[in-house]
């Protein structure tokens, strides 16, 4: 048999199988998964517009009155020129026979961010401005989001409701034979089935991840959304789709050989799960055989560690020397090539036995 033959073969079969890997009910939270990113920067977006509503209920203060604030004024002095706060309270701390401290909170709104006052005994004690809305955060955020959520849980677990679902859901339904039966070779099967879910888990990703995006941008100026898109936007998506059409490729070569050799996939996932989230502490030769060591390396952006943050979560979130992005798509792509090489010989060994499923 030509490989001409054995290809289209193995389109024919994923046609068929599509079906199958996009609509199957034991995977319907796949779609879930995929699209927490834009749900949550939607939710961000909705927070943003109501908190910007609620600002400027009482007028909006220019920057250069809140600057001019200083230190010693009084809350009236400061309401005479720059007219009355969103928000005034007032508290009165009381210790022991000491006198009583009065202190009171005003806040102003210049349309795109929040100064806080704080008064002490009548006298202006502390200001602190904070931006309602930072280009910078939230970029840094759908970076953490993306590479702590996105790869190491959501396509994890996509990719295992998918790919495991492949064989072992039709053993469950008993409809496995069926494709035995078939005159083709079993590799091929398996070749057909993963084209499949590999179809599937890459368009549910990428797509989820692109929505996320997007959502992340849809808050900002247009100034600043061009810009940035000029200038390193349309590349950074580019990688975060890379990155989780990668994920979905390592992680279901890995599910679809773990589907052919064992019936329970709990057992499976939980090692694969501690695995890829232990690489960072593995030695270098052992993170190269880690589907999550270059996916973090194909991300554009990396999550920034605190010096408050413990020095376990900055190995957690740092992994130690990646490769380079050329790099990890040739590893990730060899590694799925021998897995999916190792998942071939295990399909010529593949017997249906319903009665012990």
């Amino acid at each position: 048999m030509t490989l001409r033959v054995r290809l289209r073969q193995v389109l024919v079969i994923a046609r068929l199988e599509a079906r199958r890997a996009f609509f199957s009910k034991r995977a319907f939270w796949v779609y879930l998964l995929a699209l927490f990113p834009a749900a949550a920067f939607l939710l961000h977006t909705l927070e943003v517009k109501a908190s910007t509503q609620r600002y400027s209920r009482y007028g909006i203060v220019s920057p250069a009155q809140i600057a001019s604030v200083a230190p010693g004024e009084t809350p009236e002095q400061v309401i005479a020129r720059l007219g009355k706060p969103f928000y005034d309270r007032r508290y009165t701390r009381r210790r022991g026979g000491e006198e009583p401290v009065r202190y009171r909170y005003m806040g102003y709104f210049d349309g795109s961010a929040r100064t806080d006052l704080t008064f002490k005994n009548g006298v202006l004690e502390g200001k602190r401005t904070e931006p309602v809305l930072s280009f910078e955060q939230d970029r840094t955020i759908f970076a953490g989001i993306f590479q702590v959520f996105y790869l190491r849980l959501a396509v994890f677990f996509g990719c295992l409701g998918i790919f495991m679902n492949l064989f072992r859901g039709e053993m469950l339904d008993k409809t496995l034979h069926f494709w035995l039966l078939a005159p083709v070779r079993r590799e091929v099967l398996m070749g057909g089935k993963y084209a499949a879910g590999l179809l599937a888990s890459v368009l549910i990703f990428t797509a989820g991840a692109v929505l996320g995006f997007l959502a992340m941008l849809a808050p900002h100026s247009s100034l600043e959304v061009q810009a940035y898109w000029n200038q390193h936007g349309a590349a950074h998506l580019a990688r975060y789709a890379l990155a989780a059409a990668l994920g979905c490729a390592g992680y279901g070569s890995v599910f679809l050989a773990a589907g052919l050799l064992v019936r329970n996939p709990i057992v499976p996932a939980a090692v694969l799960l501690l695995w890829e989230n232990a690489s960072n502490y593995l030695p270098s030769m052992l993170q190269k055989i880690t589907v999550l060591h270059y996916l973090q390396a194909v991300c554009p952006v990396r999550i920034p560690a605190d010096e408050g943050v413990p020095a376990l979560v900055r190995l957690f979130l740092q992994p130690a020397e990646p490769p380079s992005a050329t790099a990890s798509v040739v590893g990730l792509l060899l590694l799925t090539a021998f897995v999916l090489w190792l998942a071939a010989r295990l399909s010529r060994r593949i017997e249906i036995n319903y009665s012990t499923e």
